[in-house]
């Protein structure tokens, strides 16, 4: 870990989700500031924008792997729950008022949320190298509507190594899902770091 706080190459060395509870726990304090603002980091507000275009004003969005809100501080006005797996990043989003709740919750495991709940997924920064993969969408899809929109990033290497596609097209197969469009974002913006040239992947789709 850096001085500052936040190593993006370790962020993506995590290994399940007892390694990400012990990191981001350690880096809720400085995480909006020495990541969000030094590295220009721009895809919480890209993705956001997705999800606003899809689903209409009246929507109940959940926002899975929340962190500390930056995706929901492009959606204020809107009725957003969070759902992230450390309590100390959910802290830092509290005091903002962009969530209507804050639940502490594991994507890798079964939800205390009933059936049908809400009306859009999104997500920003989860889907990565060493964080949850494709296995939690069927729990997501239980927990939407029929309908429910779904905005969530991901990047090129974990697309292809983490199974997104494969279980992509089972769920289209079986016709729980729509076919898969594709939105090519930047992550970052005017900031000069070994990153800064990378580019994220939106799958949006909706639970039929």
């Amino acid at each position: 870990m850096t001085d500052d706080g936040y190593d993006l190459d370790e962020a993506y060395q995590i290994d399940g989700p007892d390694g990400a509870r012990r990191m981001y726990g350690d880096w809720a304090p400085t995480y909006d500031d020495s990541f969000g603002a030094a590295w220009g980091y721009i895809a919480p507000r890209e993705i956001a924008a997705i999800l606003a275009a899809e689903v209409g004003t009246q929507a109940e969005i959940l926002d899975i792997g929340a962190g500390t809100g930056l995706v929901a501080e492009h959606l204020r006005g809107r009725t957003v729950d969070a759902l992230d797996i450390t309590p100390e990043m959910l802290e830092i989003a509290r005091p903002k008022g962009v969530y209507r709740n804050l639940m502490l919750g594991d994507l890798t495991k079964a939800l205390d949320i009933p059936d049908a709940t809400y009306d859009a997924v999104i997500s920003c920064g989860t889907f990565t190298h060493g964080h949850v993969g494709p296995e939690c969408f069927p729990e997501l899809l239980r927990i939407t509507r029929p309908g429910a929109v779904f905005a969530c990033g991901t990047i090129g290497p974990v697309l292809d190594g983490a199974g997104f596609g494969s279980e992509l097209a089972r769920l289209v197969a079986q016709g729980r899902i729509t076919p898969v469009a594709w939105r090519d974002i930047p992550i970052y913006e005017g900031a000069d770091h070994p990153h800064k040239d990378d580019r994220g992947l939106v799958m949006v789709f909706r639970r039929v």
